[in-house]
This record gives C-alpha cells, structure tokens and sequence, in this order.
C-alpha cells in the first residue's frame, strides 16, 4: 500500500475453509472471465463519481439473471463500471444512500454490498516496519564481499542460503514457461534485476476494477512510497546476471498487477477481484498476496456488505484455481495465534473511523489469505526460528519462509536479519514482514511448477508440503523479542505445528524431487 503501514493478516482453519467453499463457492468454467460490459468505465472515473460509493454485486452467471441485473442496477441509481459475466461479479459506483438494501432485494443476486465506507475520491501490505534503502556507499561496500559466481549483493542474502535456493539455482533456475503475478502497489520493471525476467503482457493496473494494460500501467504510482511490489518481485525473480541480488527463482519470469488505490494506498476488493481474473486469464501460474483486502481486517458474515465482499473475492480466486493459478499469501504480523477464540480488531474500517470489535476469526474473515485453496505462509528469521511479529496457528499455517527478523542476526556483511531485495529506481533495500515470506514460497512454488509443469494448483500446494522441513516446536518457551516474556506458544508435533504449519520452504529439495 502507498503508506506501508504495518498490517496484520489472519487465516481460516482448514475446516471452516472447506465450509467457506460450500457456502460461499463454486468453480465457473474455464472461459475468460473478463469483463463483459464494453461500456464499463475506466479506473479512473472515480473522479467522475466523487461522492459515490462502490459496490460488488454477485449474482449467478446465466445471461438472463445478468441483463436483468444490469437493469435493475441503473434503476436503482447504479453505473456498472465491469462485469465480470463467468464468475458473477459486477462492480458497480453509486450515490442513492440505499443501493445495496434495493440491489439485494433484486431477484438473482445473490450478496451485494459496499466495498468502502467513505465515499470515492478522485481517483495493506505486510511488511513490519520501513524500509532501509542501500546508498550507493553501502551497496558498494557490501558488494566488495561478493564472491565468484554469485551476485554482488548475495552475500547479504542469508534466505537463499536458509532454504538452499542458491544451490538450486545451479540446478534448475526455474522455466521461462512460469509467471508468477505479484498482486500489489506496482513492479519497476525498468528495474536492472527485474527487466530480464519481467512480463510486460501479464501485468496491468486493476485499480477501479478494470484493468488497464496500457504501456507501464503496472508500475508504481509513487516510488519513493509504493516500493513494495518491486521488493516481493525481486525476492521472487530477481535475475542472475551480476547485477545486484538474485531471486528464489531467477529463472522464471514475473508480472505486475497493481491493486493499491493510488489515494489511499489501499487494496479494495474490486481491484483484486479484477487481478485474480486477469492473473488467470493470462496464464500466470502462481500469484503472491502480500496484503488484506480493505477495508475490514475481519469480514463478518452477518453483515451484508463484509459478506459480499468475501463472496467476490472468492468467487475470482476460485475461478483463478480453476484455470490452474496457485495462490499464495502472508500470514499477518501481529503475533496472533490464528486458531484463539477470539480476536479484537480496532483497526477496521480502515477508510473511515476504526471501531473497537471482538471478533470470532471462524466466523469473519481475513481475506483473500483465509479463503479456500489459499497457501497461507508465516514467517521465519535467519536462526530458523518463527519470526517475532509473525502470526501462527496450529491448522492455519499451511507453510513458512524467511521473512526477516530485526532480532536474530545472522553471518552477513551487514548482520542484517531483515531481507534484502530489489527496490524501485534501480536501489536496493531490507524490508521484514510476513510480505516477505509469502514471497519465497512462491518462488519455490514456481520452481515446483518448473519441474512439474502439468500439476495443478491442489498438487502444487502438497508438494511445496512435502518439501518442506520442519523444525518443530522450539524445546523453550517463545521469547521472540528477548525481552523475557513468553510471546507465543506453539502447538502440534514435528510433522505439522502452529509456527511453521507443514515446514519451512526448501528450494532444493524442489528442484532435485
């Protein structure tokens, strides 16, 4: 997101993930799925509708039920800015106060509801503090430790090494046939390590709903701000070709689809409703989410407009699934034990003015990380050890990978445990977070797609647990900050436990099995 402030991310439980599927899903057909409404208007006529809030209306996909939805959208006050006709999803601007309760009263919609609270103006990541970006001082003087036959930088790059991506690397690079789609604020792709790599016809700018593949659209609005889609890109697919540092998978390529409302930096469940669709409907195999759809961190089921919006994003991250897209996303860094009674959000909604709520995480949620099918991915630092900030949870935690942490220092130039990558305008910075993890394992997702090119997503996600290596629950209690007070407490056995769900990601293992 523009600001970059500190999110947190929950996941569902396996059971109510299944439950989630029954209630809330179904896989449309492989057809596109883009938008069908060739009067739809552009991202940017927000500006057009200032005072206006914006809708998800879900209805089922027969042509009939749609034409008379549309219709009953513009007597209602309604403009359908996309539809998206395969998996019933229509986005629709709208000013008349009681939109969503007379659209809902429309005969096959099934949810409906607004995706903000604050109305539009001219028009959440996870990562766990700022950024530290290398002068050129200090990206020369580490490159001086730069040894034959790695990247300059890779020496500061303790999470390759953690989870044997250098070594694969030699082996299996990862195939040019496997994109990885970065949903997020944007990819550099004039970026010296990512221009190799990056492709230009998969990425886009879903902002608003409908994406626009207009030349650079993908790219970040502001660099000093949004830089960070360029760092999960680079974490995944930076390019070995001695320039700076290298990626999980250098050898795949890697595409930008920009979600961040350029306002509020925030990441609006139409906009990624629209980078699911378009990831699949232009053969990206693997997306990474590294964030929470705004604007509720928690989206309760008994309210209209938080279920609506549950309903839309999963309907298009099914029909991703569907069309053979693995998706992958980060677990939170509050330090939650995802699988407790309850939770307090007081950070929802984030558009408008937070309230205080408890929440049930089995009955709202958390998306698109707790959605079914979703590889949800906790963090480890450069000891191996859970991350301090990373949220877990015994049944939520499918995976982990190195995210960084700022309080276990590993044998690097720098002694830096963050994780160092790819940031706009050719730089280079350390960034920590479970934004950073997500990542990792997506670049071992790709290099498993690479070796098994005809598995699908289901497939992929049992064997980037299978790979995975364990290291069980710590033999002492969690003290991840060191500051004396036991901050977690993990549950499970060596096989599957609530810190590392099935293991820590192995990149090596990937490419040799």
């Amino acid at each position: 997101m523009a600001h970059l402030r500190s999110r947190r991310r929950l996941a569902l439980t396996l059971p109510l993930g299944l439950a989630l599927t029954a209630s809330l899903g179904f896989l449309p057909g492989a057809a596109s799925a883009a938008p069908a409404d060739s009067r739809a208007t552009t991202a940017g006529s927000a500006t057009a509708d200032a005072g206006a809030l914006a809708y998800v209306v879900n209805t089922r996909t027969d042509h009939r039920t749609l034409a008379s939805v549309k219709r009953a959208i513009t007597e209602a006050g309604g403009t359908v800015v996309a539809s998206y006709d395969r998996i019933g999803v229509i986005v629709v601007h709208a000013s008349t106060p009681d939109f969503g309760k007379r659209i809902r009263a429309v005969k096959g919609v099934q949810s409906a509801g607004a995706t903000r609270t604050s109305p539009l103006v001219a028009a959440g990541t996870t990562d766990e503090g700022g950024a530290q970006v290398l002068s050129k001082t200090q990206a020369t003087s580490l490159a001086a430790h730069a040894t034959s036959g790695t990247e300059p930088l890779e020496a500061d790059q303790w999470d390759l090494r953690a989870i044997g991506a250098d070594q694969a690397a030699r082996i299996n690079p990862g195939s040019r046939n496997v994109t990885v789609g970065v949903i997020d604020t944007g990819v550099d792709d004039t970026h010296p390590d990512l221009a190799p790599n990056f492709s230009a016809s998969q990425s886009a700018n879903c902002v608003g709903g409908k994406a626009d593949t207009s030349p650079g659209a993908w790219r970040p609005y502001d660099p000093a701000e949004d830089y960070h889609g360029t760092h999960v890109a680079g974490e995944i697919a930076a390019a070995r070709n001695g320039i700076g540092v290298a990626g999980v998978a250098p050898g795949v390529k890697v595409a930008g689809i920009k979600v961040s409302d350029p306002d509020d930096g925030l990441f609006y469940p139409e906009n990624v409703v629209c980078a699911f669709v378009f990831a699949a409907d232009h053969g990206v195999e693997v997306t990474n989410n590294s964030y929470y759809v705004d604007p509720w961190l928690y989206n309760c089921m008994d309210d209209p407009d938080q279920k609506a919006i549950v309903d839309a994003v999963n309907r298009a991250q099914l029909y991703a699934q569907k069309k053979g897209t693995l998706n992958l996303a980060s677990a939170g860094n509050s330090n939650d034990d995802l699988d407790s009674d309850a939770l307090v959000d007081d950070s929802s909604p984030d558009d408008s003015t937070p309230v205080h709520r408890t929440i049930d995480p089995h009955k709202c949620f958390d998306i698109p990380t707790q959605l079914p099918g979703v590889v949800t991915v906790s963090a480890s630092g450069p000891t191996g050890a859970k991350s301090y900030y990373s949220s877990y949870g015994k049944g939520v935690i499918d995976i982990a990978a190195p995210g960084g942490d700022k309080f276990q220092f590993p044998d690097t130039p720098s002694k830096n445990g963050r994780i160092l990558s790819t940031m706009p305008g050719g730089q280079y910075g350390f960034l920590q977070g479970t934004s950073m993890a997500s990542p990792h394992a997506a670049g071992v997702a790709a290099l498993l797609k690479s070796a098994h090119p005809r598995a699908t997503p289901a497939q992929l996600q049992a064997l980037l647990k299978a790979e995975a290596d364990n290291p069980g629950c710590p033999s002492d209690p969690y003290d991840g900050d060191g500051d004396g007070v036991v901050d977690a407490t993990c549950e499970g056995g060596k096989r599957v436990n609530g810190f590392y769900g099935f293991g820590i990601v192995d990149a090596l293992d990937a490419v040799k099995k």
